[in-house]
Order: C-alpha cells, then sequence, then structure tokens
C-alpha cells in the first residue's frame, strides 16, 4: 500500500514539473522570463583580468566569491 502510495505522489510530482517547465518555457517565449540578474560586474571581471590581475585579487575587489570570477571570465 505504501508504495503505491508514493509511486502516486512521485506521479503528481513529475506533472507538477513538466507543467512548470512548460509554464517558464512560454514565459521565456513570451519575453516575460528573464532569469536571475547577473550578481557579477562580468565586464569589470573581464577588463581587471586583462590588466593581469588574478582571480582571487578580482574576488576581493569586486567582493564576490573567486568561482564566479572563474565563470565570467570563461564566458
Amino acid at each position: 500500500m505504501l508504495n503505491m502510495l508514493a509511486s502516486f505522489a512521485e506521479f503528481e510530482l513529475d506533472l507538477r514539473h513538466e507543467r512548470q517547465r512548460e509554464g517558464i518555457d512560454k514565459a521565456k517565449a513570451e519575453g516575460r522570463y528573464k532569469g536571475r540578474k547577473p550578481s557579477v560586474p562580468v565586464d569589470q571581471v573581464k577588463a581587471l583580468h586583462a590588466e593581469g590581475i588574478g582571480p582571487a585579487e578580482i574576488a576581493r575587489r569586486l567582493n564576490v566569491g573567486r568561482a564566479s570570477v572563474y565563470r565570467a571570465i570563461a564566458s
């Protein structure tokens, strides 16, 4: 009995995720879904990197995480 209830719950969860994905895709197509605003000034990161400043120092100067600096440099 418990396995059957778990199966129904998982099925409902999958349906909900599917509906949510459809809604997000529709909103993106209509230009209403932009996502999260960037928290790292990518242009500043790239400019500092071009000056030869290392990722750790860039992170300290801009008060962001070092991993964020690496992602900005890679983009």
